[in-house]
């Protein structure tokens, strides 16, 4: 209960006396920023399952990356790109349920990367761990940098192309109706998805990165309805959660990335209990008051 016996010692001295704890929460941040403004597309029109293909289809490029002692991020980018492409290919031409394809994509990209790590000796084992899992105390000024000009790209096509995605979320006879071309607006989102997921994977890994695409966005999404209001909201709890998951693995030496993602879950289990209990309540109390309003007491004759 130190959290609460010594507040300052708890939540402040860690970033005020470690830099590299401040580089974390900055990394944090910006991740957040991202993720949930293109998180809440995300949930809005239910590509969870996309979202989380993407967020392992980058693996590859990673994988190749590491072998070949490449940019990581950059290989992290061409294969989530690839994946981008691939999935709008086969929504457009195959037969099949675009879940299906996505399916298909999916584990072909996480087989490859399998197959191109298992040819290699163990070498890469340490840097593949941190890519899965996330390295955020690691965090470097080149990273910040780098990290901030990635998120930016994502920011900016979110806010370009608003109009679009909210007519597309809701109604995609009425986007192509006034001339939106629906399927392109497709294609940037899974784009600017692409670009949130391969900024953000260094914090949390590229196996939890999902956890901060949809779990900010879908809590916010329990409380309000307004999509602005939905983004500024999902940031902020993305914020909350992330900076409590670096100071429970900072106090209790836990790993970060798995400690910020399950964070996230739980505030959203949280709220959604909270929720579902108070609107129980609120049923239960309106139909007492129904009852006793609607209960008409007799009056003797004369």
């Amino acid at each position: 209960m130190d959290f609460l016996v010594n507040p300052w010692e708890w939540w402040v001295e860690p970033f005020l006396t470690n830099p590299f704890m401040r580089r974390a929460l900055a990394s944090a941040l910006l991740a957040v920023l991202s993720t949930s403004i293109i998180g809440t597309w995300v949930v809005l029109r239910g590509l969870s399952f996309l979202g989380d293909a993407l967020a392992h289809g980058v693996l590859p490029g990673i994988a190749i990356a590491l072998v070949l002692g490449g940019n990581v991020p950059l290989g992290a980018f061409v294969a989530a790109l690839s994946m981008v492409g691939g999935i709008n290919l086969l929504r457009r031409h195959s037969p099949l349920p675009e879940d299906t394809a996505i399916g298909l994509l999916f584990v072909g990209m996480l087989a490859l990367a399998v197959v191109i790590m298992s040819s290699q000796s163990g070498t890469y084992v340490g840097d593949l761990t941190g890519v899965l899992f996330g390295s955020i105390a690691g965090v470097t000024e080149s990273d910040l940098y780098r990290q901030l000009i990635t998120t930016a790209i994502p920011l900016g096509g979110a806010l370009l192309f608003h109009r679009a995605f909210l007519v597309l979320t809701f109604d995609e006879m009425q986007a192509r109706m006034l001339g939106m071309r629906p399927r392109l607006a497709h294609f940037v989102l899974l784009a600017l998805i692409a670009v949130a997921i391969v900024s953000s994977f260094e914090v949390v890994g590229s196996l939890l990165v999902f956890a901060l695409l949809i779990g900010p966005p879908a809590t916010a999404a329990i409380l309000v309805r307004r999509v602005p209001v939905l983004m500024a909201l999902a940031t902020v709890i993305g914020a909350i959660t992330t900076t409590v998951g670096i100071l429970v693995s900072y106090h209790h030496d836990t790993a970060t990335g798995g400690t910020m993602a399950l964070s996230t879950v739980a505030l959203f289990m949280i709220v959604l209990t909270i929720r579902t209990l108070t609107q129980k309540v609120r049923t239960r109390l309106h139909r007492l008051g129904h009852g006793t309003s609607g209960t008409v007491r007799a009056t003797p004759a004369g």
